[in-house]
């Protein structure tokens, strides 16, 4: 049986504006996804990853995001396309704020499902009033049935929807650079405290030109990359039912107090909401 939030309704609690809402959902009989639906108005995403590709579009208002060191704004009709990995931002553009869907899927899945390796997407976004109302409509439909059948064809036709907009190359520009490794080592010890001398060894640079460098790299701070990784590890042990206060210590977080602080500031939603929405029972 598909996972939806039980008791959850109207506005989550941590939001501050009464417009803002945001909604996960898994399906129990296709594992490698993850819907997401969301109305913000006031609420400004930190950045966050997502170690999946995030498809979506916008059906309302315009979303401004920052993207791989660059600002984007999306306004309805766009279809959005992330790869993984990528650290983010997201907040409106509008007064009314944005509206969108997305599904997340995992990188062995979309190989699995459609035997093609090296996905990958150049542009994050694209106006395309078609394509954004089909891919729409297709996460709705994939939120509301339960029939396993349906919900792999309707995975099927979306991957149609945004396959042209791929490429699948084995490698993409900034492939092998020495940062990636810095990268692989704080996936390998998020569930540690790091210190900036460590990481900058990685590398072998000093300290101070290990933190500028970085940033170069990726648009982000070490450690903002760092949290990053560890909520995304955190969704994970929330989705496998682990309780709270245990995700934060598997994750490197001083208490759930401070998992439920830095959680609901990059996803909207509190561990706990999140964990009714989408834990596998």
């Amino acid at each position: 049986m598909t996972r939806v939030e039980d008791t959850v309704q109207g506005v989550p609690d941590q939001f501050t504006d009464e417009t803002d809402s945001a909604r996960f959902r898994h399906l129990a009989h296709v594992p490698g996804v993850e819907l997401y639906h969301a109305h913000i108005s006031r609420y400004a995403f930190e950045p966050h990853t997502h170690e999946a590709f995030g498809i979506g579009a916008i059906e309302l208002g315009a979303e401004r995001f920052r993207y791989r060191g660059t600002q984007y704004v999306a306004p309805i009709n766009s279809v959005i396309t992330m790869n993984p990995d990528e650290l983010h931002t997201g907040e409106a553009e509008t007064a009314e704020g944005w509206r969108y869907r997305m599904v997340y899927l995992e990188p062995d899945l979309l190989e699995e499902v459609t035997g093609i390796r090296h996905w990958w997407f150049s542009d994050v976004m694209r106006i395309d009033p078609l394509r954004a109302r089909q891919t729409g409509t297709l996460i709705y439909a994939m939120w509301h049935t339960d029939d396993p059948l349906a919900q792999k064809g309707l995975l099927l036709d979306l991957i149609d929807t945004f396959r042209p907009f791929a490429h699948h190359a084995p490698n993409r520009q900034e492939s092998g650079h020495r940062f990636d490794r810095v990268r692989d080592y704080l996936h390998d010890n998020y569930m540690h405290a790091v210190t900036l001398d460590e990481l900058a060894q990685v590398v072998s640079l000093s300290p101070y030109h290990f933190q500028r460098q970085f940033k170069v790299h990726f648009h982000v701070t070490p450690h903002q990359m760092l949290m990053a990784i560890r909520l995304w590890r955190a969704k994970n042990f929330l989705t496998h039912g682990m309780p709270a206060a245990e995700v934060a210590a598997a994750t490197g977080l001083v208490d759930q107090s401070h998992l439920t602080r830095t959680f609901t500031r990059r996803y909207g939603i509190t561990p706990v909401r999140y964990q009714k929405q989408v834990a596998r029972r």
